[in-house]
């Protein structure tokens, strides 16, 4: 048996204002082009709901076995500075999670 909570966390320095790294995370329509797991399945199906950006923007992915398939809605969201999600996986196995990204302005890096 796991525990039914975890905390993981992982920074990295990114070679860009904030401005531009947030609205990569905040618009979920651009995430296929830089999300590892776009690569492991492009032939996932992808459909958007809600708003383009920004709180309630939603997609849900049914695709391989290497990506499954669930729900991913934006929570919160604090121009340049911060975005929170729900994801709900369905499978291959079931859960929900909450992931955040937290970003900080260094000149014009954004650690993340």
């Amino acid at each position: 048996m796991q525990p039914s909570d975890f905390f993981f966390s992982r920074s990295a320095i990114i070679p860009a204002p904030a401005a531009v790294v947030f609205d990569q995370i905040n618009d979920l329509h651009k995430w296929q082009t830089w999300s590892p797991w776009a690569k492991l399945d492009p032939m996932c199906k992808i459909t958007f709901d809600g708003p383009v950006a920004g709180k309630d923007a939603s997609f849900t992915w049914d695709g391989n076995d290497k990506v499954g398939a669930g729900r991913m809605t934006i929570t919160e969201s604090r121009p340049n500075v911060y975005v929170r999600f729900n994801l709900e996986f369905k499978k291959p196995f079931e859960a929900t999670n909450i992931a955040e990204f937290s970003l900080q302005a260094m000149d014009k890096q954004t650690p993340r």
